[in-house]
């Protein structure tokens, strides 16, 4: 079976807020053009409340939503009840070899054991949240940065790209 890469996808204030009252705590039109770029003909697992907080399907994109309810109006969603399903799933017709993931926190923390790369809008500033992700850990390296300054009312943000440390063969090599 062809492997396929899981990449988490998100943006995240300096004090872990990722979201307020079912939306982004800010506006920053760069992240949100980073976002596309990013998910554009991959499908993107998410939960019901992520897939709610959209202003509808996104062109272009699948939205595999993972949830526990069992009668859910999937309005154009493909549902699935656990991760197995929804990496199956996104697996089926996808010729990107990516599966992009997309929140919420309780989805990320579900994905994180097994995800190969994150990209993060990291924004420098605090915003008011009612979500929040903790910072990564030591078993991420940074391998792209690309710093923007605040302009007007848009905070200062970084576009940082993690990637699982490969603690093994750097282990093997002594």
């Amino acid at each position: 079976m062809e492997s396929h890469e899981i990449v988490l996808i998100y943006a995240r204030a300096s004090n872990g807020a990722i979201g307020f009252e079912g939306r982004l705590p800010w506006y920053i039109p760069a992240d949100l053009k980073r976002f596309k770029a990013l998910t554009i003909g991959k499908p993107m697992i998410m939960g019901r409340k992520t897939f709610e907080s959209l202003p509808g399907l996104l062109p272009g994109r699948r939205h595999i939503v993972l949830t526990r309810r069992d009668s859910w109006d999937s309005q154009g969603a493909e549902h699935v009840c656990d991760v197995d399903e929804a990496l199956d799933a996104a697996k089926k017709g996808n010729d990107t070899g990516e599966i992009a993931v997309v929140g919420g926190s309780a989805i990320y923390d579900l994905f994180r054991p097994m995800a190969d790369r994150i990209e993060v809008t990291e924004i420098h500033a605090e915003f008011k949240g009612d979500v929040f992700m903790k910072p990564l850990g030591a078993e991420w390296d940074v391998v792209s940065r690309e710093d923007h300054g605040a302009q007007g009312d848009t905070p200062a943000y970084s576009f940082v790209t993690y990637v699982r440390r490969d603690d093994e063969s750097a282990e093997g090599e002594g």
